[in-house]
This record gives structure tokens, sequence and C-alpha cells, in this order.
């Protein structure tokens, strides 16, 4: 930690502003400042915006099955603790992940759980605001160590589902985002850029993008956001009416329903909502999956 002092240049009006600037290393920020983490979003011109990343989703409260959730904490604490390694093996302090599946099936709360888990940074870049590869390597080399950089909904970019070259020229000579420039960047300027990096891509449909982008070494982990399952359930309800669901009689009921058809995260966490009467609720959670299970009936008849 140290102080610097910091003259700026003068203003029109002949005045010269002064200060003190404290910095330490990002590690330290809670012991020093007991602060929340911070997020930044990407915006035109090779900048970021900067919030205050309050997110409250952990690990205990997301609503995965508990072997998927270990499994993804041991992967990062492995990660936290192989900087020798990596240097040893001659690779760069960084690590992709890939989180796909349906909407409403949690990607964006587990990237805010690890971040909460890893005390990280977020880089939240939004690919449609960024002009061409150039701006999206300023944009990137300006994020910090620790930290976890996120590009969401990538298949929703129609430049990066494919690297065929009369497409990747043709994109170029617009000016956009091309899948050859973000290979290019996580295997070149990215690996130098810094250490202790995450980059996390979400896609709602992994069979669209390019096999290139999925490789080992770009996305080294592909984790798959499901449709809610029994146990992802009773972490539900416990987060939402404070029960432990074995303990209620419709629980049971609700827990063979959940697993018996295809019903997300977000769409239960929603119902568990609608009223302060647990009773009430979970009748109309059991409603609402047998409406939902007759729906998609239908729809495959």
């Amino acid at each position: 930690m140290k102080w610097n002092y910091v003259e700026s240049e003068e203003n029109k009006f002949n005045e010269v502003k002064r200060h003190y600037r404290l910095t330490f290393e990002n590690k330290l920020r809670e012991k020093q400042l007991d602060a929340p983490g911070r997020g930044y979003y990407g915006s035109p011109g090779g900048s970021w915006g900067s919030i205050t990343l309050d997110h409250p989703s952990t690990f205990d409260t997301l609503a995965m099955d508990p072997s998927a959730k270990k499994k993804i904490i041991d992967d990062l604490e492995r990660f936290l603790k192989r900087k020798e390694f990596y240097k040893r093996v001659g690779k760069a302090w960084k690590r992709g992940y890939l989180l796909y599946g349906p909407p409403g099936t949690g990607k964006s709360s587990l990237i805010a759980a690890m971040a909460n888990y890893l005390k990280f940074d977020i880089f939240d870049l939004e690919l449609s605001s960024v002009q061409n590869n150039g701006e999206f390597k300023r944009i990137l080399l300006s994020t910090t160590n620790r930290s976890i950089l996120v590009i969401e909904d990538i298949d929703c970019n129609a430049e990066v589902r494919d690297r065929e070259a009369e497409n990747q020229e043709r994109n170029m000579s617009r000016g956009t985002v091309t899948l050859l420039g973000i290979l290019n960047f996580i295997d070149g300027l990215w690996s130098s850029a810094g250490d202790e990096r995450i980059i996390v891509f979400t896609t709602n449909h992994k069979e669209q993008l390019d096999p290139a982008l999925l490789r080992p070494g770009r996305m080294d982990m592909h984790i798959h956001m499901s449709y809610c399952t029994s146990l992802g359930f009773r972490t539900l309800v416990s987060n939402y009416l404070g029960l432990d669901g074995l303990n209620h009689p419709l629980c049971e009921e609700i827990e063979k329903l959940v697993d018996s058809t295809e019903v997300t995260p977000a769409e239960l966490a929603e119902e568990l909502m609608q009223d302060d009467d647990i009773d009430v609720v979970l009748r109309g959670v059991i409603s609402f999956i047998e409406k939902k299970k007759v729906e998609r009936n239908n729809i495959t008849t």
C-alpha cells in the first residue's frame, strides 16, 4: 500500500488541482476498505465504466446440484494455487469457462457466485458496443489482475460463430469484432496481459459456436446449466421460504414433478415469491409445473 501525490494539469482558470491517491493490491481491497467488489462494463473508445458490485449470489444459494457446484469450486481452488505450475509449463495464468444452457438456468448467478467466492472484479463486455478488433483488444488489455472477463450470449453475435475466410474478410471490412480477432487475443495478447485472469463466455446454443472457440486452452471447462432438479429445488425452497424441503409434505411431490419436466430455476423462483403463505405458494408451484408439463407434451405430440 502506498500514497501517491498527484498534481493535475491547469484548467482554463489557471487553477491546479492537487490530491493524494491511495493504492494497494487488488487482493487486499477487503482488508483495507471492507468494500464490495467492483463491476465494469465495456464502453466504446477502449474504456470501462465502473459500478459497485454487490450481487448476493453465492455457491450456497445457487440452485445447482451439489456435485456440480463442488466440481466448479474445486476447479477454481486449483486454479488459484497453481501460479508456479503455470509458470513452469510456460502457460499464462488464466482459465476459460463456457456456461451453456437454456435462458433462466442461472448463468449470470453462477458468474456472480464465482466472483464473490474468489473476490475478483467482473468486467462485463457487450460485443455489440465494440466497433472492431482493435478496440476489442484495447478494452480487454485495460482489465486488471484477479478479474473475470464476461462475454454473455456470444451465440447472438453472428460474426463470431464461424471463421470462414470470406466471412472474416467481409466482417473486418465492415469494422466488427470477428471470431478470428477473439481467438488471436485469447491466444496472443491475452496470454501476456496479466495474472489470475478468468474469461467466461455464456451461450444458450453451444452447438452454434465454432469448435475453435471451444477447445481447451480457450474454454477449458464447459459447464452445462441445466433445468432445475429436485436438489436445486431444495436450495430454492431454503432461499425463498426459509424451509427445509424435506420437512414439508408438498415438497416431495414437487421434487418428483421437477425431475420429470423442464422448468428453470428462474421460473420456480418467481413462483416461490407469489404469496406469504407457504402452503399457498407450494400448491401454486405444483399447478405451474403441471401446466408446463402439459404444454410440453402438447408440443411434442
